[in-house]
């Protein structure tokens, strides 16, 4: 494995040192040594005239399955669809069976992604026991063995008193955010896409979006009083959008995300029953993906993840009320942010990148996001014209269950490289 590595003229594209123009990026013993015009010579030299040369793509939101589900997903297979994808640093949810509820659970996790030698692989912890909403976890334990944040994903915390003394116990502690899930279930009921003319057509149950809503409402009156850094999961509504711009202009410490398939899909893809597209947050309508692109756009929405949900083949056939939600994802969300973003001109490459690696690197609160000099070596190098269809048979994720498959897209990964180490390499693929 080649110890230097040297980057030829590509079009470097660091937000955080405001870089954006074509030059060299030299990496000694797994860090940047240099960007610039570079002269010296190095163990491999890579040519990246026309592509663009990124700091590591960052996701803070994925689902691994491991432990307890590991014929969907395990860490191993998931860190190789992270490189694949063009991420050098994934974001482990807690909703696994057990859930990630102590320390312990961290660790392994840790251990399992350095033993996969792919991505960076970080952990939320679950905020409550067993994710029951009633009892909080060990969040201390779990700082100490390394988690980035805490989280309920799938469930949000229903009992308010739960969740205060959930943001009041993690306040103590420096670069921990609290993420939410944000869903009151007593609005949501049964429901399995989105509230509204579809639902009632197709005679589906529907998940109204003031469920979303009213629990986002909630938590911000919480982060009022706690001042405690909060993280809003897959913002899917508009008028979750227009809370958030409120908090976020109150100097309120807020940060949220947007997903690929509430950037691109409406509910009118359930017209035909495919479980493929059942997500949770459901599918809205096209004027909550325009509130949400605009959001993007000014700068309000601070990352985008995939909400990578990988499941079996089997369980997604069930009929439309009982199949699993979930998309699998993380290999083409990359080019599905092209196709929702750069394409149609929302935004420009430097916020792109900035919104994929800078922004969500302070989320979460590593040292990670930028090409600066004695950081580590984590850069993703993708040829931004390149043209290719989504083959779901080429994941090396487990599971299949993306409703992409047979979209073409533009975006292609060239080379991952993590701690300075090519993980991922198109032409060896």
């Amino acid at each position: 494995m080649a110890k230097n590595i040297l980057i030829k003229n590509g079009r470097v594209i660091d937000p955080a040192n405001k870089i954006d123009r074509k030059c060299d990026v030299l990496i000694l013993d797994g860090k940047i040594a240099e960007v610039g015009k570079v002269e010296s010579k190095a163990d491999l030299t890579l040519d990246a005239a026309g592509k663009l040369v990124l700091p590591g793509l960052i996701d803070i939101h994925v689902h691994f399955r491991e432990p307890g589900d590991e014929e969907e997903e395990t860490i191993a297979s998931g860190s190789a669809a992270a490189v694949a994808g063009g991420f050098t640093s994934v974001v482990c949810m807690p909703n696994t069976d057990p859930p990630i509820d102590d320390a312990t659970s961290v660790e392994y996790i840790h251990r399992m992604g350095r033993q996969a030698r792919k991505t960076h692989v970080y952990v939320m912890g679950a905020i409550t026991k067993d994710r029951a909403g009633e009892q909080l976890s060990e969040m201390g334990f779990m700082i100490q063995a390394g988690a980035v944040g805490f989280t309920d994903d799938g469930s949000g915390v229903q009992n308010v008193a739960v969740m205060l003394r959930a943001m009041k116990y993690a306040s103590m502690f420096k670069n921990i955010v609290i993420s939410q899930h944000c869903q009151d279930n007593s609005l949501a009921g049964n429901g399995v896409m989105n509230s509204g003319y579809n639902s009632t057509v197709l005679g589906l149950p529907g998940i109204d979006p003031l469920a979303e809503e009213m629990m986002l409402w909630r938590d911000i009156q919480l982060v009022r009083k706690t001042n405690m850094p909060y993280h809003v999961q897959h913002v899917s509504t508009a008028k979750s959008v227009k809370l958030i711009r409120q908090a976020k202009s109150d100097c309120l410490p807020i940060t949220c995300e947007a997903a690929p398939h509430h950037l691109l899909l409406t509910d009118e893809a359930c017209c035909d029953y495919d479980t493929n597209y059942k997500v949770n947050p459901p599918l809205r309508t096209a004027k909550d993906i325009e509130a949400i692109k605009q959001a993007i756009k000014d700068g309000i929405i601070d990352a985008l993840a995939s909400d990578h949900a990988p499941h079996l083949k089997s369980e997604k056939e069930l009929e439309f009320l009982t199949a699993p939600f979930g998309i699998a994802s993380l290999e083409c969300a990359l080019g599905l942010y092209i196709k929702a973003l750069i394409e149609p001109k929302i935004i420009d490459w430097p916020q792109f990148v900035s919104i994929m690696s800078e922004r969500p690197a302070k989320i979460i609160g590593v040292d990670k996001g930028t090409l600066s000099k004695d950081k580590q070596a984590d850069i993703t190098i993708i040829d931004p014209d390149f043209e290719y269809t989504v083959d779901v048979n080429k994941f090396r994720s487990k599971s299949k269950n993306c409703p992409y498959d047979g979209w073409k897209l533009k975006g292609k990964v060239e080379y991952t490289i993590v701690g300075g180490e090519i993980r991922y390499s198109a032409r060896e693929v």
